[in-house]
This record gives C-alpha cells, structure tokens and sequence, in this order.
C-alpha cells in the first residue's frame, strides 16, 4: 500500500508536515484531501509553495482522491494523505481506500471548539465523525511531531 500515512491537521502544510512528517516517513508526495481547497486556487498556491523541494503534492476533492489512489495511480509513492477534519477522512474510507490509522494532529480552536488536548480542538460533528471511524476499526493517535509519544486517541476524546 502506498499510503504511508494519513494526518488530521487543520493547517494542512506547514512545518511540521513539510520537514518533520515528510523526512521521517521519507514521503514522495504529500496529498491534501478537501473539497474546497481543491477550488480555491490562492489557498493552492500557498500549499505548493510550503511543499518542500523534492515532494510532489496534489490537493484534490475527497471523491477524487479516492478515485486515484484506488486505481493505482500512486502506487510507486509514499503517500502522506493530509486533511483539516476528520470527516474527509470518513468519507475517503466509504469510497473504499482502506486506511488502518490516522494520526490526529492540530485541529485549532474557535468559539464552537471544546478543547481535547493543547493542540487538538473539536466540535459535536468531530466527535461523531471519530466515533464512526473508530467503529471502522480506524486506530486513532495524536502525535504532534514524530518526536512525540504515541498518544491513543479515543480516550483522550472521551475524557
């Protein structure tokens, strides 16, 4: 499988998944699963412009994504799938890309958001999308950088 990981992070490409996520787990191309990213051409520049030298990227809608990667499109790459919420990555799975664990990164604070973790902020929606994956089988971690300890995720979300 060419999927090397999968990331909740709600800045998509920045440091951390440029240099630290990218390095560790050696990706070939950083894949960013929204659907209006994927429309919106100045938030796409930004991405391709903290894309490190080296890493392809795509940024396309759920559906798509799903789509490519199912037909083999990637199959010599290393894949770090990217995405700000939990719910792309619900429905990445029931167009059947089989993913065995994501790691839940940054989710920012907002007014609606009750906090997780210091990093990690959610919404009801959040919470029954994790729920859901979960029931998948989906392994849920929170791990900011590959430095980090391994957190499990559920209890966190339950505390």
């Amino acid at each position: 499988m060419t999927i090397i990981g999968a990331r909740i992070d709600g800045r998509l490409i920045h440091g951390q998944v440029a240099n630290l996520w990218t390095t560790k787990l050696q990706i070939s191309r950083i894949m960013v699963i929204d659907d209006e990213v994927a429309q919106n051409d100045i938030e796409k520049s930004g991405l391709k412009l903290a894309t490190p030298a080296g890493v392809k990227l795509s940024v396309l809608p759920v559906e798509k994504a799903a789509q490519n990667i199912l037909a083999g499109k990637y199959d010599s790459q290393r894949l770090l799938i990217v995405a700000r919420k939990p719910d792309r990555f619900l429905r990445l799975i029931e167009y059947g890309v089989p993913l065995s664990e994501i790691n839940v990164g940054n989710m920012s604070q907002t007014e609606e958001t009750r906090s997780i973790t210091r990093s990690i902020n959610v919404v009801d929606r959040d919470i029954e999308v994790f729920e859901a994956l979960n029931k998948q089988g989906i392994h849920l971690i929170a791990q900011m950088v590959p430095s980090d300890a391994v957190e499990e995720f559920m209890p966190l979300l339950r505390k």
